[in-house]
């Protein structure tokens, strides 16, 4: 970038800082890191591994974008159910790539991570892996001594599929209360499915985050999405930047949230 596009680059994200300063920030950002494999292609790439490597390193800025401005749940969807049907060769990479990257925020301590999606569709190594890296990071402290904001990785992760899990295990649990089928049907209500979702304890976002230029959710926090803003914008995942997200912010500070009301 020439000096005088940095100096005009800088120039616009200082005023889209002060613009935001202004107003409320959301309290959890949900993404959708979409256009890794389209990048890797647009870039030259034979493999698609470069553009999931590419995607991972652009997670990294992210969070950091995203500490500065003192958020405190990031949820990343990193691999829909859908995605475990790719070429065997690829997907071992991409999961690769997606563990590797979960031990990292693990081991620096600055974000309590979490893993949230079936993992039990996943090899059993990668699931050793991902828990131990969740295990580890659970009491992650900022320099205050409060607890380090969340990083929710969402992997083997489908909307639907969250859903019907979050019902499997809720009619368990009744079933283990010993109640009939006419009590249990009392006992559901929109907190009870919350409670058994892989989300659950977590707040629902406030905005989420789609990139590549796709207008859809394809299922990305189905339930917890009901009240959220949505930005979506063109560039693939490598390519986002900090006044992209900056951008989204303060288009999320210019709606009038109601709720549902």
């Amino acid at each position: 970038m020439a000096s005088s596009s940095r100096f005009l680059y800088r120039a616009y994200e200082r005023r889209l800082e002060h613009e935001i300063a202004k107003g409320p920030l959301p309290e959890h950002v949900g993404v959708i890191l979409d256009g890794n494999r389209r990048w890797a292609a647009s870039m030259g790439y034979r493999s698609a591994a470069e553009g999931h490597r590419r995607g991972a390193e652009k997670i990294d800025q992210l969070l950091e974008w995203c500490r500065e401005l003192e958020i405190g749940v990031v949820t990343l969807w990193l691999l829909s159910t859908e995605n475990l049907d790719r070429d065997p060769e690829e997907l071992d990479a991409l999961l690769e790539i997606i563990v590797g990257k979960v031990e990292q925020h693990a081991a620096e301590g600055v974000w309590r991570v979490r893993c949230s999606g079936a993992l039990e569709l996943l090899p059993t190594a990668m699931v050793d892996r991902l828990v131990a890296a969740s295990r580890a990071s659970r009491d992650a402290r900022n320099a205050d001594e409060s607890p380090a904001p969340l990083l929710n990785i969402a992997v083997g992760y489908g909307g639907r599929h969250e859903i019907v899990d979050a019902m499997r295990r809720m009619l368990e649990s009744y079933a283990d209360d010993g109640l009939t089928l006419g009590e249990a049907a009392k006992r559901v209500s929109a907190d009870e499915v919350s409670r058994h979702l892989y989300t659950a304890g977590l707040p629902d976002p406030d905005l989420v985050i789609r990139t590549s230029g796709e207008i859809r959710l394809s299922g990305f926090l189905l339930w917890q999405s009901a009240h959220s803003e949505f930005y979506f914008c063109d560039p693939y995942w490598p390519d986002f930047r900090r006044i992209d997200l900056l951008r989204a912010i303060r288009e999320y500070q210019q709606r009038h949230r109601r709720f549902g009301r």
